[in-house]
């Protein structure tokens, strides 16, 4: 349940302008650079798309040091999850991953015949000592989240390395970060080399978030040759579109603009932060582009009041926190109507 669409709510509510916080999408749309290549892309749009994506897996392998066998593509992290489960889960395989975590795992395994087994998170993040501890002789999968969605809590790259030395190598350990640009702490997993290290870590990234790609559907997967060749014998031979290839391709070379990204997601959490604490309202710090507000009642009843006043979020009951409210983080004049929309419904 993203949230309804923009212009749903204005016809609903007979509303002139709809700001929509309930997606965790980029609020400065996509790189200049993407949107001219974009417009070079008219001509192609009766031919089929590269495969293999070729001149998107080379500048991206060249970005990351890694063989460019080592890539797979997918239309957003959506579709590699799904892919994941196809090429790995059996009926009554077990998959462990968080109470409160992207829903998508648990969707992807279940289609397969397979078992989810959810691992409570105290203090709304990953406890990957108790993950550890629900591992058996049937777990085939191990999803995280990090920073995990939707609570925006993260674990260290200390911590994440202890954690994958006590997992079985027959085990995969998919690590998704498809906010981990948003992430600006020092202590943060140095995922990549995890990779390159273990033959059963997949790490999953996207350009839908940081890049501002979201409608084009276009994320990826680093792991072994030997595994990336398994995911590929289930993947569609064109499920990434020319014009997301293209875009990606350039996204990546524009780091000015996700720098801005980061910097105005940053300094718009702090300013939450600081609201919030006037509002005596509870709140999980966030390592994502979005935060999770305990506003002390109904999420539902909230849902319903801030799309009258123009605000679409992501009501809390969702995930199983009743209470709360997830919100994509803005720009400032958004993060500011917000709170003032905010105050007005409570």
């Amino acid at each position: 349940m993203p949230g309804k669409p923009i212009e749903d709510v204005k016809k609903e509510y007979n509303l002139e302008k709809v700001v929509k916080l309930a997606s965790n999408e980029n609020p400065f749309g996509c790189s200049p650079l993407v949107k001219e290549e974009i417009a070079k892309c008219l001509d192609v749009v009766h031919i089929y798309p590269d495969g293999n994506c070729t001149e998107l897996r080379e500048k991206l392998a060249e970005k990351l040091s890694v063989n460019p066998k080592q890539l797979i593509f997918g239309a957003g992290g959506d579709e590699l999850i799904s892919l994941i489960g196809k090429a790995m889960i059996n009926p009554d395989d077990e998959c462990i991953s968080g109470i409160c975590s992207f829903p998508q795992y648990n969707g992807s395994v279940i289609s397969m015949g397979g078992k989810m087994v959810f691992s409570p998170m105290p203090n709304h993040a990953f406890d990957l000592n108790d993950i550890l501890s629900k591992i058996t002789d049937k777990t085939k999968l191990i999803f995280i989240a990090n920073p995990n969605n939707p609570t925006g809590t993260v674990f260290t790259n200390a911590e994440q390395k202890e954690f994958l030395d006590k997992v079985p190598e027959n085990i995969l350990v998919v690590m998704d970060e498809a906010y981990g640009e948003f992430a600006d702490i020092e202590t943060f997993p140095n995922t990549l080399q995890d990779v390159k290290e273990r033959e059963n870590v997949l790490l999953l990234k996207t350009f839908s978030k940081a890049y501002g790609l979201a409608s084009l559907r276009v994320g990826y997967g680093i792991a072994s040759e030997k595994l990336i060749d398994i995911l590929e014998r289930v993947r569609g031979p064109f499920n990434v579109a020319t014009i997301a290839q293209r875009a990606a391709k350039v996204a990546i070379s524009d780091m000015e603009f996700v720098n801005k990204v980061v910097k105005n997601n940053n300094e718009c959490a702090e300013f939450l932060y600081e609201e919030l604490d006037k509002m005596n309202l509870g709140y999980i710090k966030t390592s994502a582009n979005f935060i999770m507000v305990d506003i002390k009642q109904s999420s539902r009843d909230a849902f319903v009041k801030l799309m009258k006043e123009g605000y679409i979020i992501r009501p809390g009951y969702a995930f199983g926190m009743e209470n709360y409210l997830r919100v994509t983080i803005g720009t400032h004049d958004e993060m500011d109507g917000f709170i003032n929309a905010l105050k007005k419904v409570l």
